[in-house]
């Protein structure tokens, strides 16, 4: 579905990007794989190109923006394009509002916020130069509902819906389109380290009582950056088995 296409996905180096990753290496993608670890980057990439797919990977901190376009332009030295961003890196640092300090609602917002806009404006440029492009930003319901004890987590991530809205009004005309999804409960290294108890509540609240798999993130993103969605933008998916009704 992809061969030929340069898959960029951010925070690919566990859990959902990860999966992501193998997604589209799996669909004849060349993806590539950021992580600001570098050498847990590529250790990743190689564990794709075992499977005799294809895959890169690159050290990139996505809160600073020198790192972003200096990781871009080496991409684009290589492999001379970009056709498709996932933003996906995240971090939590839950507390309650009167708990919270400054630095852990400042280290959120520069991963989860800053981190999408920066990998976002940098990547803009080639894809106006080549008049296409898909760009798919991971948001969470959370972000939708909100959550008490995570303002900070809720905060950023209902920005990357807004930050979507505006920068898919402004690309259009050039043939890109920006679209948000917003998982729910992804079985993932984070939510197996919930409590039992806590996962039982969780399931009470989800009307098809189990969590989601990263296939299913998976899905709903090949489908957007497939041309079947060529007429899609702006949008924000859910794929959170009903907890948002």
């Amino acid at each position: 579905m992809f061969k030929g296409e340069v898959v960029m996905v951010t925070g690919a180096t566990r859990g959902i990007g990860k999966s992501l990753a193998g997604a589209f290496a799996a669909q004849g993608a060349m993806v590539l794989i950021i992580g600001r670890n570098a050498a847990q980057a590529m250790a990743v990439a190689a564990e794709i190109k075992a499977k005799g797919v294809l895959a890169d990977g690159f050290g990139c901190d996505v809160t600073d923006f020198t790192s972003v376009q200096e990781t871009v332009n080496k991409i684009l030295d290589i492999h001379k394009r970009i056709d498709i961003l996932i933003n996906n890196a995240g971090i939590t640092r839950d507390n309650l509002l009167l708990r919270i300090d400054e630095q852990d609602w400042d280290e959120v917002i520069k991963v989860n916020l800053n981190g999408v806009f920066n990998v976002t404006k940098a990547v803009t440029k080639p894809m106006l130069k080549a008049r296409k492009g898909k760009i798919i930003s991971i948001s969470s319901v959370i972000g939708i509902t909100g959550n008490a004890g995570q303002a900070n987590y809720a905060a950023s991530k209902a920005g990357i819906i807004g930050f979507s809205k505006s920068v898919a009004k402004e690309l259009a005309s050039r043939g890109i389109t920006v679209n948000v999804v917003a998982p729910g409960y992804i079985r993932t290294e984070m939510t197996e380290q919930l409590a039992d108890p806590v996962k039982e509540k969780v399931l009470e609240h989800i009307p098809l009582n189990r969590f989601g798999e990263a296939a299913d993130v998976a899905g709903v993103c090949l489908f957007l950056a497939s041309k079947a969605a060529d007429y899609i933008t702006g949008q924000t998916i859910i794929v959170d088995g009903g907890l948002a009704i």
